[in-house]
């Protein structure tokens, strides 16, 4: 990406989960005190799809999905390993380690605290998360730690396109084997809405305006309009969600620590599985950090939209999955610093 400011983290990236903390307040709040909200928008709904989520989604996911450039694909021949072990870790090993820590932590450490019924929803919102890998800040966190902008962007890239085909069979599997009925139709429908429509609209529009105005303008002028977007959508959807969990949260609100603690260990592994796997295979560093970092985080913004299609704005599952959003920017950022604190491991490249 040739616009390393706009890649420079934000205010509201940086303090991300204290605006998620706001966004919890203020949407508990609601459906405490204005019921009427949430039953309003309950009303508008398509297969099981929220009508007012979908468009915050998209509000969110459309400018990411413009960040990245599909021609960049072409250069994946040059230095595969980088690639392998980003498609390895993200869907090989993510979502099974995903599913047993989580099982683990619900089913079994948790039990006192967490019911067999809380577990299983628990355990769906987290399979969510460890089946959709980072697609956006991944971008944000290759910049903080000098990664090689080109082959981010062929990472991202083919990712993107290995959700289209791997999401759905890997999340249906998991839940089968949780005993969590999957309906077909609404997972499918959530792909297609949340993945196929934004990757295609932001193919497009890159295409478009390249072509009118050239990638200069379309990374240094067009892009940055757009930064506000994603954020704007993601609070809006937060405090719409949070108003649907109430009672969940005011009733349980330990549980918002007892589902951090197994994302977190998740979140640690997979990243060390990806960066240790980089330098045994002698990768240079520019490429083993931002392979961690993808593997690490997680696209939330599809784990959320899909839980909330399959089983609700007022699920568990729906929780699960925004506690992984709560979660994700102070650990990122704590991975970053042990990233770049560990650049000697990778003197070989030098």
């Amino acid at each position: 990406m040739s616009n390393e400011k706009s890649l420079e983290i934000g205010f509201f990236q940086k303090y991300l989960t204290l605006w998620v903390a706001i966004c919890m307040a203020v949407g508990v709040l609601i459906g405490k005190l204005l019921p009427v909200i949430p039953e309003f928008f309950d009303q508008f709904e398509y297969a099981n799809v929220s009508i007012p989520t979908a468009i915050l989604i998209w509000i969110m996911i459309y400018p990411m999905m413009m960040k990245v450039d599909f021609k960049s694909i072409k250069d994946v021949g040059k230095n595969p390993k980088g690639l392998y072990v980003t498609w390895v870790t993200n869907w090989l090993i993510k979502p099974f380690t995903m599913y047993g820590i989580a099982s683990l932590f619900f089913f079994v450490v948790f039990k006192a605290w967490i019911t067999p019924e809380l577990a299983t929803e628990y355990l769906a919102g987290a399979v969510l998360l460890g089946a959709a890998p980072c697609t956006a800040m991944v971008f944000v966190w290759s910049q903080l730690t000098k990664g090689n902008p080109a082959y981010t962007v062929v990472q991202v890239a083919t990712n993107d396109l290995i959700i289209l085909l791997a999401f759905i069979p890997i999340v249906k599997f998991l839940l089968g084997v949780s005993d969590v009925h999957v309906p077909w139709d609404t997972l499918i429908l959530s792909v297609v809405l949340f993945v196929v429509v934004p990757l295609t609209l932001g193919i497009l529009t890159r295409m478009l305006v390249t072509k009118k105005k050239g990638d200069e303008y379309f990374e240094k002028q067009f892009l940055p309009k757009f930064d506000g977007a994603t954020t704007v959508g993601l609070l809006l959807m937060l405090i719409l969600l949070f108003s649907f969990q109430g009672e969940v949260i005011l009733n349980n609100p330990l549980h918002i620590l007892l589902i951090a603690l197994p994302l977190t260990i998740q979140t640690f592994l997979i990243f060390f599985i990806a960066y240790i796997a980089c330098k045994i295979l002698k990768l240079p560093f520019n490429i083993a950090a931002p392979a961690g970092m993808i593997g690490a985080s997680n696209f939330f913004e599809l784990a959320v939209a899909v839980a909330i299609a399959l089983f609700g704005m007022d699920s568990p599952a729906a929780l699960a999955t925004t506690v992984g959003v709560l979660t994700e920017v102070p650990i990122m950022l704590l991975l970053v610093k042990i990233a770049n604190k560990t650049t000697h491991w990778f003197t070989y490249d030098k």
